[in-house]
């Protein structure tokens, strides 16, 4: 039996689905979400107004180790208004890493910023302290306390580290290197939900951290997104902009600045507070996923991604660093055809003809992973 035979039957023992798709990550309801969202449409509020809204913002501010929580329509908007509130205006950049999803970036431009690309690090596959430090040095110039480019006169507005696959990146260093130079650090932690570093969640540790709750994440409401800060002020805001900027009245409504209609619907939040209440149980099931998946792959000397020391990752996309790209892409090619749904990484952010011209540093790290990166199914077992 081939390697990649081997791989395939593994998957579908694991998954005890032999003769069915197997997909990269499915989301799972088997707990209070359908009392919840009946709950909501009999009460009649569905949209941006009702109780369940609240109750998630309560319980994802808790979960997140943070003070306050917004609930927002989806992770991207929640990036878009934390970049907003950390200070990040139009002609600036902002410093973010090659390897991540493209709503990293496009959040950033929707600011008229520029993304500033940095490489990542092996380790967590985020951001690179070493390498964020040395670019930081090579270009930056401060004017009274602010961060300039020097190449391309520009301020750097704020740095945005995201964790990459469940696993929680160097955010402490990250953020020491930054507050150097009046960096304020906004964390895209979309895919870390449950996540510790040395037990402080994911998301806790910048000046806001922005959370996704799509379809495949390890908690979902179908779309839904959220941003979590401890200053109370930025909270306020966020809360104000994301709900068109509407001044509290009885009746009337009355707007002082041109914002967004960014809220969480209340259905949507209530299937969010079902899914919240099932995350310790998913991320147990993930993480013994994981360990299985890691002595198998040790067994076939293919490299699985584990977590630091210090770090409890919630796996939510499992992944494997394969030898070379010709091997990563058959291995594609045949898990795809019998039945087991894998991917690729997401092409690298200077890759895009969006981002092509964006500023960068070295990104050999990043490219080097790209190569070699298959993501494997990593749902929750239902029979485990």
């Amino acid at each position: 039996m081939s390697t990649n035979e081997k791989v395939v039957a593994f998957i579908k023992e694991t998954f005890n689905q032999h003769n069915s798709f197997i997909p990269l990550h499915e989301p799972r309801f088997y707990g209070n979400e359908r009392k919840y969202v009946l709950d909501a449409i009999d009460s009649t509020f569905v949209s941006s107004v009702g109780e369940y809204v609240n109750r998630f913002e309560k319980m994802m501010a808790e979960t997140a180790g943070t003070k306050f929580a917004i609930a927002t329509v989806n992770g991207t908007s929640a990036l878009h208004v934390a970049l907003l509130l950390a200070g990040v205006e139009k002609d600036t950049e902002v410093l973010t890493q090659n390897f991540t999803f493209v709503a990293t970036t496009n959040a950033i431009s929707y600011l008229g910023a520029t993304p500033h690309l940095i490489d990542i690090e092996e380790k967590s596959l985020g951001m690179s302290p070493e390498k964020l430090k040395f670019r930081l040095q090579e270009i930056v110039e401060l004017k009274g306390g602010i961060p300039f480019n020097k190449e391309t006169g520009k301020q750097i507005s704020a740095c945005v580290p995201m964790h990459t696959f469940g696993l929680v990146s160097f955010i402490d260093e990250i953020i020491s290197i930054c507050d150097a130079y009046n960096i304020p650090v906004v964390e895209d932690a979309a895919e870390c939900i449950g996540s510790t570093l040395n037990g402080k969640p994911a998301g806790s540790f910048g000046l806001l951290g922005t959370f996704s709750f799509n379809g495949n994440k390890t908690i979902t409401c179908g779309g839904g997104g959220a941003i979590v800060t401890n200053n109370e002020n930025l909270a306020k805001r966020a809360k104000h902009i994301t709900t068109t900027s509407k001044i509290p009245h009885k009746y009337k409504y009355n707007h002082d600045e041109v914002a967004f209609n960014y809220r969480m619907p209340n259905l949507n939040a209530a299937m969010a507070c079902a899914q919240l209440e099932m995350l310790d149980e998913f991320i147990a099931n993930k993480r013994d996923l994981a360990s299985k998946y890691e002595l198998f792959f040790k067994d076939l000397n293919i490299e699985f991604v584990t977590e630091r020391p210090e770090t409890k990752s919630n796996y939510w996309l499992n992944a494997i660093l394969l030898s070379s790209t010709e091997e990563r892409d058959a291995f594609l090619e045949f898990t795809n055809s019998n039945n087991v749904m894998t991917r690729p990484g997401w092409e690298l952010m200077h890759t895009l003809k969006m981002f092509q011209n964006a500023p960068k540093g070295d990104l050999t790290t990043s490219t080097n992973i790209y190569n070699r990166l298959v993501n494997i199914p990593s749902s929750v077992r239902v029979n485990s």
